[in-house]
């Protein structure tokens, strides 16, 4: 245990939460409209729960195994937590259930799935459609092209509550790319949202991490997930 460790996490936390405010009322909007989650990738419980106890209301875990393995130790009575990695439909199953949304919902077969074993518990699973904002071959989620087709077949399906939409924006040096990439994806979720389609709840705009979350807040984001600048840099070991 180290106690530079969770001084550190307390400071982040602070310059954290005042960039958000600062972005947020800048995008003419509330700071306590912006909610900042802890991505706990690598991270061990004892440094998650200090998060927590510094006023953290939300984790994210990258990987199903090691929420699975973590989550014995976590504090979560006050705290949410949700999915962010890429899921294989074959660890559906473990994961459903245990977490209280999925955001990384990039196929209609995998909502399905998620659909089947959520009816199987009694539940349905709250979900966001991943986005790939930038037509990337190499990430996850819908193109933006097909995103309101596939919005509609999956909304049909039982067992699954679509609340908005996530995204990884590109690495990107350059701010008013990515501003405009983040600009498209909320002129999406807006569109969608208008529509009033049964099933579609356009409240989560999840997009930004811990080097571009301001630039996503001035575009809409109303989630931004940060791991490295609350927690340090992680420890793949």
């Amino acid at each position: 245990m180290d106690n530079k460790r969770f001084s550190d996490i307390e400071e982040n936390l602070k310059e954290i939460n005042e960039t958000i405010s600062q972005a947020a009322v800048r995008s003419g909007r509330d700071p306590g409209d912006v909610r900042l989650m802890a991505v706990s990738k690598t991270v061990e419980p004892v440094y998650i729960n200090h998060a927590i106890e510094c006023g953290i209301g939300l984790i994210g875990e990258n990987k199903v195994q090691e929420f699975l393995l973590k989550e014995p130790e976590l504090n979560l009575e006050n705290c949410e937590a949700h999915l962010i990695g890429h899921l294989q439909s074959n660890k559906v199953r473990k994961i459903v259930g245990k977490v209280d949304m999925i955001e990384s919902v990039d196929s209609v077969a995998l909502a399905r799935e998620i659909a089947k074993r959520s009816l199987a518990l009694g539940i349905s699973t709250d979900i966001l459609l991943e986005v790939n904002a930038g037509s990337e071959e190499s990430k996850f989620g819908f193109d933006p092209a097909e995103l309101e087709e596939m919005a509609c077949e999956i909304a049909e399906i039982e067992g699954v509550s679509i609340q908005g939409l996530m995204c990884v924006a590109p690495i990107c040096d350059d701010e008013s790319t990515l501003r405009k990439i983040f600009s498209n994806i909320y002129r999406a979720y807006l569109d969608i949202g208008a529509k009033k389609i049964n099933n579609i709840n356009m409240n989560v705009l999840s997009m930004g991490m811990s080097g571009d979350y301001r630039e996503a807040i001035l575009e809409g984001s109303n989630l931004v997930r940060v791991g490295s600048a609350v927690f340090g840099a992680r420890n793949y070991r």
